[in-house]
Order: C-alpha cells, then structure tokens, then sequence
C-alpha cells in the first residue's frame, strides 16, 4: 500500500509549486517534504517531481495527485456519513480539485458557476487554462479530473454532459473599420488589416474568413492572450477580433464596436468531461456547470471540431 503521508507530500509539492510551500501546507518541514517525495519515487521507479522554480509534476506524478483528490473526496464523503471516522485521521483536510478550462468560457459564465459551487462546498479549486480542443489532453494524461472542452468524443474513464456553445463576433471599433474597410469588408482589406489573435493555437478568425469569404486569407495579427484586453484591444482600435457575445452585445448596442459582417457569428459547442471515478463526488460541482451553462450560453448547436482562444 502507498504512503499516504509521501503521497499528500508529492501532491502539496505539485500544488504549490515548492518543497518550502508544501511543507508550510502541511505543517512539516521541507526536508521531511523532500525525504517522502524521494522515498516514494525511488520506490516506484519513477520521478513524480521536475525540481524547477517552480515545481511541477511528471505524467506519473500528476496521476498520482488525482488519486490523492479522489482519496480526500471520499474521505469527506465518509465524515458526512461518518463524523466519528476523524478520530481514526480520516478527513479534516480541505480537497482541491484540479480543472481545465479555455480563457473564454472562465472569462464569461465558467467563473459564475465555480463560485455557485464554492458557495456549497468546502472544495478547494485549481484552475488550469488551456485551449479548449487541448483541455481533454489534461484529462487522458491524468492531470485534472474535470474539463471544459470542445471534443465531443468521449475521453476514456470519464462521463460527458453537452453544454451548449459560447458564441463569437468578428467585431472593431467604428474608426478601425473606417480606416481600414472604406469600401466594405472585402478579401483585399482583410489581408491589410490587422486582427487581434490570443495565440498560436487560436483558429477562430481564421475560421470565420473561410466560412464568409470560402478560403483562407493571409492576414497581419497582433498577437494577445487576454480574454478582457481583447475587448479592450477592439475598443481601443488595434485590431478586428473574434469576442464572445457576453463581453461585446453592449458594445455593439451602444455603437463603440461595429460586427464587420452583421450575423455571421461562430457558435462553439462544449461539454464538460469528468472523470468516472470522481464524477459521483462531483455531482454537485456538475449541476453548478451545467446550469449556468444552460442559461449563458447558446443551445441547440450542432457538435463540431473548432477552436477558441486559449
């Protein structure tokens, strides 16, 4: 049997990013830290920590950090059921759950359903942002144990439940558009003007050239990873971008964005995967999801294989 003390050791080192801070979450010191982590990878085999600044976990170790979560959730479980399991050392640890999202959906609804859930529970939350066609990646590595994603295909070991689309406009301020679409938003303009990209695995704007003009369109871009300073950018008149509804509908009504070509949104749909082995302990963080989900974002849309800002 694995040592629970050598496993909380390697999961807080994970979580915290260092020995030192770990040994502080754990009220032992940081050469006890660094004795079970090594005691643990040498009799495993295997290295579960990539000493660095900061800290990080192996494939090997992450697995073994979401067995430590699904240990303290059931341990929780069992004080609900069984107060007088704390006089045996079972609970009494706050459990933080590690999940993947995309910078969009936590920039509009997601933040508004973990809030919902914290609200009603004791569960602490880690927050890993990614693009949402790679946060099912995190899942089959074993990195998290609950994703946002756009794959509609099921990730193995987990249970699936479809969200609805986060909707995007291609949108600028009214003095980019007139400086660089005088004659109307054509294939000729777009390769001048400069769009606004959060990084290299963002494909929206390239997906909405294609789908209003036909082909692909070689474009100048800023590059920005914000969610936020991209509504800023457009506002500001540094770019045409893709931007969730929820961030510019006001906007558009107010006139301080222009859409370049009316009605010609892109719906992303998503779903939220979990794993099966935590998913019934996660029913109350799922039922915050989807709720919100239902009301903020667009229903009804077909699946397909897209990309979003990371």
């Amino acid at each position: 049997m694995l040592d629970h003390a050598a496993l909380r050791a390697v999961a807080a080192v994970a979580q915290t990013g260092s020995f030192e801070k770990a040994a502080l979450s754990l009220n032992v010191t940081p050469s006890a830290i660094s004795q079970r982590v090594k005691q643990l990878e040498e009799r495993l085999g295997v290295v579960l920590i990539v000493r660095g600044q900061p800290c990080t976990a192996t494939d090997q170790g992450a697995l073994l950090c979401r067995h430590v979560e699904t240990v303290g959730m059931l341990e929780a479980g069992l004080i609900e059921q069984l107060p007088a399991a704390t006089q045996i050392g079972a609970g009494g640890e706050r459990v933080t759950l590690r999940i993947a999202t995309n910078a969009d959906s936590l920039g509009t609804w997601f933040l508004n359903a973990l809030a919902d859930f914290t609200r009603r529970s004791e569960h602490l939350l880690d927050i890993v942002v990614d693009d949402q066609d790679h946060t099912a990646d995190w899942l089959r590595r074993g990195q998290v144990v609950a994703a946002v994603t756009s794959s509609a295909k099921l990730v193995a070991g987990c249970r699936r439940t479809a969200l609805g689309a986060l909707r995007f406009r291609a949108t600028a301020s009214p003095a980019f558009v007139k400086r660089h679409f005088p004659k109307g938003v054509t294939p000729a303009a777009l390769a001048q003007a400069p769009a606004i990209t959060f990084n290299q695995k963002d494909r929206l704007q390239e997906r909405w050239i294609h789908e209003v003009f036909g082909r692909g369109i070689n474009h100048p871009t800023h590059w920005l990873p914000s969610t936020q300073s991209f509504v800023e950018a457009s506002l500001a008149g540094m770019g045409w971008g893709m931007n969730p509804v929820q961030l510019v509908d006001g906007h558009l009504r107010a006139g301080r964005l222009i859409e370049l070509r009316p009605d010609t949104p892109i719906d992303i749909p998503l779903f939220w995967q979990v794993n099966r082995l935590s998913a019934g302990h996660l029913g109350e963080l799922t039922r915050a999801i989807v709720t919100v989900a239902r009301r903020e974002l667009v229903q009804d849309v077909a699946p397909s294989a897209t990309h979003t800002h990371v």
